[in-house]
């Protein structure tokens, strides 16, 4: 039987991407080799956001060839998109895959000759992802990805729906929603077209959140110039789909937007803001930030600052600018020194430590539903997961509430960690209806809360 080995790096639209070569490979009889016995095949799906991306996609190709120096190897991914030529020269490299629509071709010079439409399963993830869509339209100045995904392109929802069937079937009980720009799904269906009807992302999250069952779903992403009204709304009623939201905001400053090149100005993002926490009950919002974006003076950070604390986010990836050769930003002036970017990323982490506090003790005496992840490293007999707004909470349980959906009631904030006590509750859609969410608690707990990394 032949081997296999698999490597991903970048995002989680990529991670999803392998998992479906992976279903391919098994199902042509392929089977995957443990730890140290070599493989005959090596896929390697690579990133190229940034250029240490670049070099760490080269680092795995070469370490692969040593580990398993008669092997094939195949190069897809981003970078494979973005400097073929480079990558056919690593050792062992037969293929290069640039485009990504071709590897069921690729693949079936090797035997393979089925290539699924979905996954059945998410190896190695106690929630899955499902990618609904390719490419990127938008022309951001420091981002290189709409040169290497440019096409638009949404999967149908027939083959969404029945993955997600699939995947409760198999016994995930949270599912992610994720792709390139997850906001504009559908908007190829109808470009350039007439008599189709229009299906958005909002459309999709009605027609999901009729499966039935005990399950929940998330967004990875989604540009806070695609909150409509009509997204909000659906996104108000779909019993399902979790209010946890993550709208990148990349600056809190009008002048470093306009020079990003972004869609929206900050008046926007917080009318934005406002409005889903007009509809939705006690909302969750993460975000993005590059910190010291070419030209960034003291007075645009400060005003980051001050937009993150009117937003309220519960939860901020904070990014130094890192310059990308091939993007408008790598050759803008006034490039902003390390030392400056370091001290503004610790004081926007400080802020960000202040913002989780704050959100976490809303939660304080509501039931929380949690997604069990792993065992707690500091209470004997806890887990550890994340609620329907992707904050920490430990609560009693053992191994066997890996990857379940349990109940509690948030109690307090201790050791950094939202503790909770567990309960049983028959009746889950009074347990979290909207009308029990709208006010929060009057205790205000005093001590820190970790939250864990977005999906976005």
């Amino acid at each position: 039987m032949r081997t296999c080995r698999l490597v991903t790096l970048g995002c989680k639209v990529n991670q999803y991407e392998t998992q479906l070569v992976k279903e391919a490979l098994l199902r042509a009889g392929f089977r995957e080799a443990v730890d140290a016995e070599p493989a005959d095949l090596c896929v390697v799906n690579t990133c190229t956001v940034t250029e240490n991306a670049d070099s760490r996609g080269r680092q795995v190709v070469r370490q692969l060839a040593r580990e398993n120096p008669n092997c094939q190897t195949i190069v897809t991914g981003c970078y494979a998109t973005h400097d073929p030529d480079s990558v056919a020269r690593l050792p062992n490299v037969i293929e290069v895959v640039p485009d990504k629509r071709e590897l069921p071709d690729v693949l079936l010079r090797l035997g393979v000759a089925e290539f699924p439409t979905g996954i059945s399963r998410f190896d190695g993830h106690k929630r899955a992802f499902v990618k609904v869509q390719d490419g990127c339209l938008l022309r951001c100045a420091y981002c290189i990805i709409p040169q290497v995904r440019p096409r638009l392109e949404s999967r149908t929802p027939d083959d969404i729906e029945a993955e997600i069937r699939r995947l409760i079937e198999f016994g995930y009980e949270e599912i992610v929603l994720t792709g390139i720009h997850v906001g504009h799904y559908g908007v190829d269906t109808t470009r350039g077209r007439s008599g189709l009807p229009p299906f958005r992302l909002w459309h999709l999250l009605q027609r999901l959140d009729q499966i039935p069952g005990r399950w929940r779903l998330r967004l990875s992403s989604i540009e806070a110039a695609e909150f409509s009204d009509d997204f909000i709304s659906a996104a108000a009623d779909c019993e399902h789909l979790c209010p946890h939201f993550h709208p990148a905001l990349q600056s809190g400053s009008d002048t470093v937007l306009a020079r990003m090149r972004r869609r929206y100005r900050v008046a926007q993002f917080l009318e934005t803001v406002a409005k889903l926490n007009e509809r939705l009950p006690n909302p969750a919002l993460s975000t993005d930030v590059i910190v010291g974006f070419p030209g960034e003076t003291d007075e645009e950070f400060e005003q980051t600052l001050d937009t993150c604390r009117q937003a309220r986010f519960m939860k901020i990836h904070i990014f130094p600018f890192s310059r990308r050769r091939g993007t408008p930003a790598a050759t803008m002036p006034n490039q902003v020194a390390a030392p400056t970017k370091k001290r503004r990323c610790q004081e926007l982490a400080r802020l960000e430590s202040e913002l989780t506090r704050q959100f976490a003790s809303t939660l304080v005496g509501l039931p929380v539903e949690v997604l069990v992840e792993g065992v707690s490293a500091i209470r004997t007999g806890f887990v550890h997961g994340t609620d329907r707004r992707y904050t920490t909470v430990e609560l009693p349980g053992n191994s066997r509430d890996f990857g379940h959906l349990v109940t509690g009631t948030a109690q307090r904030i201790e050791a950094d960690e939202l503790v909770a006590i567990r309960f049983s509750a028959p009746n889950l859609a009074s347990v979290f209806a909207p009308d029990c969410l709208e006010s929060p608690p009057t205790h205000r707990a005093t001590t820190d809360c970790a939250i864990l990394e977005s999906p976005a």
